[in-house]
């Protein structure tokens, strides 16, 4: 029996509602996880370590000093989101390379969709201001990678320096074994697939026929890009990368030891002595919070970073009340500001732009 076409269109139309329906309830289920890990986490289990009214008694006794480092340490943080993509990007200025950062990083934390929503709109506001796709996608995806080096790479420089003073904290070491694995895989398939033209090719073909299917069976166009497009990806990656990769690094390390420095900055604001918390430990600490902050349950690990964090710190011998205020502190500093700036640069950064000369630099 021959199916007629209007059948099929209902068919196609009926089969695209479920799939939305099922992301729906999917969505739906990790908003409510969501939101019960953080209310756990600030109901039941941070309560257990440090009584609010406990820390808010801490809070209260910074001084002015104190209070006008944390705001340097947050302007400084700030200052260092646009660097890394004027590194990855030749061209763009450093004020909407600050900005696009900005907005990305604070559609990621908040928009449903967290990272999609967030790379979304740093590709809208660079083709807006005339950079091509090819480029924008490919200073993004260098960024990314040098991100992540820098991430799972911390914490084996944090277990070296805890071992070099004498100390050792087994959570740590675990995560760092589990850190060392991410960053050996990255590096080698970052390796291999810049190592040949060929297998670049044979790698982006099969990877498109892939997709073509997949997009195939929610009855969409297949992909346009095929192994020619990874060639000449992997050409222009090795360019940037030989003309750019120490200006990157020294852009993504400062980014990443800014907001560092807003930590050693609220527990020494706090009371909590070298004594009780050595700035390696500190470190070490920070370390496990940034991997936590990567978990995708919460947006930027709220909940976990919290918890994780100020637990670190007490097992290195901060007071209880010192080590939450501290933590406390540290989030709301690089969390607030940071959303707030973005936001606002989601809001306005259409107003009055004029599109970039999209040419590249050295």
């Amino acid at each position: 029996m021959s199916v007629e076409p209007e059948d099929e269109i209902v068919r196609a139309e009926l089969d695209e509602a479920r799939k939305k329906r099922r992301t729906g309830r999917a969505r739906i289920i990790g908003i409510v996880a969501s939101v019960l890990v953080v209310g756990g986490v600030f109901a039941f289990a941070l309560p257990r370590i440090a009584d609010y009214g406990a820390v808010w008694d801490v809070v209260k006794t910074l001084s002015w000093e104190w209070v006008i480092a944390l705001v340097l340490a947050v302007f400084l943080n700030l200052a260092t989101y646009g660097p890394p993509l004027v590194a990855a990007l030749p061209g763009i200025s450093y004020f909407r390379a600050t900005r696009v950062t900005l907005a990305s990083t604070a559609l990621s934390s908040v928009a449903p969709g967290g990272a999609a929503v967030g790379m979304a709109t740093t590709f809208a506001m660079l083709r807006a201001w005339g950079f091509e796709g090819r480029r924008a996608g490919l200073a993004v995806a260098v960024q990314s990678v040098w991100n992540q080096f820098v991430i799972l790479g911390f914490p084996i420089l944090a277990i070296a320096g805890l071992a070099a003073q004498g100390g050792s904290n087994r959570t740590l070491e675990l995560v760092a074994i589990i850190g060392l694995a991410a960053f050996a895989a990255i590096v080698v398939g970052f390796t291999i697939g810049l190592s040949s033209a060929r297998l670049a090719r044979r790698i982006g073909d099969r990877a498109a026929r892939l997709a073509s299917r997949a997009k195939a069976l929610i009855h969409k166009a297949p992909v346009k890009w095929n192994g020619a497009t990874f060639v000449r990806f992997r050409g222009e990656a090795i360019e940037l990368i030989r003309r750019r990769w120490l200006s990157l690094t020294a852009a993504t390390l400062a980014g990443h030891l800014t907001v560092f420095l807003v930590l050693v900055v609220s527990v020494r604001a706090v009371g909590v002595p070298r004594a009780e918390v050595t700035i390696v430990e500190a470190f070490a600490a920070w370390t496990l919070a940034r991997i936590l902050g990567s978990i995708p349950i919460t947006p930027g690990g709220v909940g976990f970073v919290e918890l994780g964090l100020t637990g670190v710190l007490v097992a290195f011998g901060a007071n209880d009340a010192d080590a939450l205020a501290a933590t406390l502190i540290y989030r709301f500093l690089t969390v607030v500001p940071t959303l707030v700036a973005g936001l606002i640069a989601t809001a306005t950064w259409k107003l009055g732009h004029r599109p970039a000369t999209d040419r590249a630099r050295s």
